[in-house]
């Protein structure tokens, strides 16, 4: 039926809610694989600090968008849109399901088509920003922001390597802002007709499993994987080795803070971030919540399956 979009399952929440256990059980009970909306599971060999599933649950639920570009690459929300939309269609010619899992609103944002036509880029540029950020730091480049582009300056934090980069580059390539083509541009209509499954906790009850969570990424061979990636040229002023744990980690590699400090920086940056995610989750629609604190993950399922089995067979354009 032309002008229909396609109907998909999403679940989404705060970082340590419980989303990918969550995810499996889902994924058997729709016969579906999964697509990842993880802003880091997208690079190879950042493993233990992205927290990807194993091989092993890999090769019984498929997973996409995992381990698909190397550290050194630039990979923005507009790629990730292409690459799900692939994806997807590949898993619906194939009689399943695609279920998105993952907690970065803005490749949600690119997917639903809330994000603008996709504007310029290129390499050479980006190739000069990543030099820049190394010769004359991140806070440079994000003053330069503050003159080029005031109303992205404001949105964009300044410890935010990609947002910053990829603002400068519209700028450098066009002579104009990324806030004016965002605001002349008109919007993208998705394809797809999105049904969110929200998972949440208490913040002091998600706050313990951040801590728990990243103490066992420490205890687990997470210094050793930063320390493998700049033993094999891999800037630490990467975008994929600008997050919240690697940073840290590089510093700690390098001298500038123990590793007990590392750590408390990780957990605090994580509790920060997951502060941040229900901000924007929040304002996700269609969405039905399940708090975890109040309601059994067996119970989260049982109710979630037939709504999203509705969705999915059309019974939500009624």
């Amino acid at each position: 039926m032309t002008g229909e979009r396609i109907p998909l399952v999403a679940i989404i929440g705060p970082t340590a809610v419980g989303k990918t256990e969550f995810s499996l059980s889902l994924a058997r009970e729709l016969n579906a694989e999964v697509i990842s909306v993880d802003s880091r599971q997208v690079y190879r060999y950042l493993d233990v600090g992205t927290d990807k599933v194993s091989r092993e649950t890999r090769r019984e639920i498929i997973h996409h968008l995992i381990d698909i570009a190397d550290p050194d690459q630039i990979y923005s929300a507009a790629s990730f849109a292409a690459d799900a939309c692939g994806a997807a269609r590949r898993i619906i010619a194939r009689g399943r399901s695609p279920l998105l899992i993952g907690g970065t609103p803005f490749y949600y944002r690119a997917l639903s088509g809330a994000l603008s036509e996709a504007l310029p880029s290129d390499e050479n540029v980006r190739s000069q920003l990543l030099r820049e950020i190394e010769e004359r730091g991140l806070s440079a480049l994000h003053d330069e922001l503050k003159t080029a582009d005031p109303e992205a300056a404001a949105r964009i934090h300044p410890n935010d390597p990609v947002r910053t980069m990829r603002a400068l580059e519209i700028f450098r390539i066009t002579g104009r802002s990324a806030s004016w083509w965002y605001a002349e541009q008109r919007k993208l209509r998705s394809p797809y007709d999105i049904f969110y499954i929200g998972l949440t906790r208490l913040r002091a009850n998600l706050y313990a499993n951040i801590e728990r969570r990243v103490k066992e990424q420490f205890a687990s061979g997470y210094p050793e994987e930063v320390a493998w990636l700049l033993d094999n040229g891999y800037s630490p002023s990467l975008p994929a080795m600008q997050g919240f744990g690697y940073r840290e980690l590089v510093d700690y590699i390098q001298g500038r803070i123990t590793l007990r400090e590392a750590i408390d920086g990780d957990i605090r940056s994580t509790k920060a971030f997951s502060r941040r995610q229900m901000t924007w989750f929040k304002h996700f629609e269609p969405a039905c919540w399940f708090d975890f604190d109040e309601i059994s993950k067996e119970e989260a399922l049982k109710r979630a399956v037939p709504k999203c089995l509705d969705h999915l067979n059309g019974g939500n354009k009624r």
